[in-house]
């Protein structure tokens, strides 16, 4: 397991890495944002991308969701995996929305996991990103990462990882660090083929050491 000083490391490299690191899920409020990581569920934030200005051009507020079909809900999500279960959980939201909390997302992470479709990683999203509230979303790049890197254990549930990142990292760096580890999963420690023979973090990487290990061996 990394000691603290290369954590500390890791933090400034990745922050050197990406400084511009953000949510890449387009959106322009945080009705937006919520509608956007949910229909990210097992799917590319590209790939939400491309739906959701045609999406939020047509749907605006939460009573727009409810005002059509569902079947016309789920032909303008069908490119997405899941849109039919997604379909349904965005009108169930939207109700909840109206009715519960006034039109309006919930700023509270507790209120938030009570929506539809929303877990515990999606209600960090939105309090980090559209609230700033500090906060570690866990999703597939930065438990791949956070795993890679031994900061955490392979063990760990989605749960411990983050509840891990956050007694590791600064309060206040908990949100940059969140979009860092998602770019640096992303973009150059991939799931297949990780760059690991330019990673500046090579040193510290048990992982990248037994994959390096594992190539010399074949060659």
């Amino acid at each position: 397991m990394l000691t603290k000083k290369q954590i500390r490391e890791v933090l400034d490299e990745m922050g050197e890495m990406f400084p511009d690191a953000h949510c890449e899920l387009h959106h322009s409020n945080p009705f937006e944002l919520t509608i956007a990581v949910l229909l990210s569920a097992q799917c590319t934030d590209a790939l939400v991308n491309k739906v959701t200005p045609g999406l939020f051009e047509k749907y605006k507020t939460p009573e727009d969701y409810l005002a059509v079909p569902l079947e016309e809900l789920e032909q303008d999500i069908r490119s997405i995996g899941l849109y039919r279960n997604k379909a349904k959980n965005i009108r169930k939201l939207s109700e909840l929305v109206i009715h519960e909390y006034g039109g309006e997302i919930p700023k509270d992470r507790d209120e938030l996991v009570k929506l539809p479709g929303v877990g515990r990683k999606t209600a960090n999203v939105i309090v980090s990103v559209s609230f700033g509230v500090p906060a570690i979303a866990v999703d597939t790049h930065v438990e791949r990462v956070s795993k890679r890197l031994g900061i955490c254990r392979w063990k760990d549930s989605v749960l411990e990882v983050e509840k891990t990142l956050m007694r590791k990292i600064p309060e206040e760096e908990w949100s940059v660090s969140h979009h860092r580890f998602i770019f640096f999963g992303r973009y150059h420690c991939k799931a297949q083929n990780p760059q690991c023979t330019v990673c500046p973090l090579l040193y510290l990487c048990r992982e990248g050491q037994k994959r390096m290990k594992k190539v010399k061996v074949n060659v």
